[in-house]
């Protein structure tokens, strides 16, 4: 089984249409997929539970299916910091727990293709003391990370690449995602962007997503592979 904790450059990077995008080509592959988000803030109540879009679309991509409860066990309304979300419902968000929950769920589902996403970037906080990326590395997980490609991130990249390689963790590849269509509007310009990021992130790029006008897990995919995983 394989699976990697997926983090992003920042929060609203395209974190879940890689994620969902990278199920959805394992799906093509015949391989049994897990797509997990433990924390979730930002969320609606639908028929009287509270359900987070993101999760939701990882839900999908998890074959055989699994419960919503077991893809995001921490949903929070307010679409604010996933730390405060939770102190103001009296549920404080720890670490070691979130870890303990992630590694029943490998244990008791294993698939061939499993991603955990994170929220937001890799040192969102879940409390004074802990911060999301303490997950994967309680988890032992290799990384993916997704770059939201616009003015910046060059930046926003390489800064994430060295935290998680300094918390001890492998970068096992990084996918981009075009957030603001001017980044890519020069094509030449585009190119050394992301010739940049190949040469200093130094891992596998699994893919670049244009900008998409209605983005899903079907068209995101066509710009992926998981060959280098």
């Amino acid at each position: 089984m394989s699976a990697f904790f997926i983090t992003g450059t920042d929060t609203d990077v395209g974190k879940t249409l890689v994620t969902s995008g990278l199920l959805y080509t394992a799906r093509q592959q015949q391989l049994s997929t897990l797509g997990l988000k433990p924390v979730a803030s930002g969320s609606e109540r639908i028929n009287g539970h509270l359900r987070n879009r993101d999760a939701l679309a990882l839900q999908q991509q998890s074959v055989p299916p699994v419960a919503y409860e077991r893809v995001n066990p921490l949903t929070f309304e307010p679409a604010i910091a996933p730390h405060l979300a939770a102190l103001e419902v009296g549920q404080p968000l720890k670490a070691s727990a979130i870890a303990h929950f992630l590694s029943e769920t490998l244990r008791q589902s294993p698939r061939d293709f499993t991603l955990i996403e994170g929220a937001g970037g890799w040192r969102v906080p879940l409390n004074d003391q802990d911060d999301f990326c303490d997950v994967a590395i309680a988890l032992e997980l290799p990384v993916i990370l997704v770059v939201g490609l616009k003015l910046g991130c060059l930046n926003h990249a390489r800064l994430t690449a060295e935290a998680i390689r300094a918390d001890g963790l492998l970068l096992a590849g990084w996918a981009g995602s075009v957030v603001d269509p001017l980044f890519a509007a020069d094509p030449a310009r585009f190119d050394a962007n992301i010739a940049h990021l190949n040469a200093k992130l130094a891992a596998p790029c699994l893919g670049i997503i244009p900008h998409l006008a209605h983005p899903d897990a079907a068209t995101a995919h066509r710009y992926l592979s998981l060959e280098s995983l």
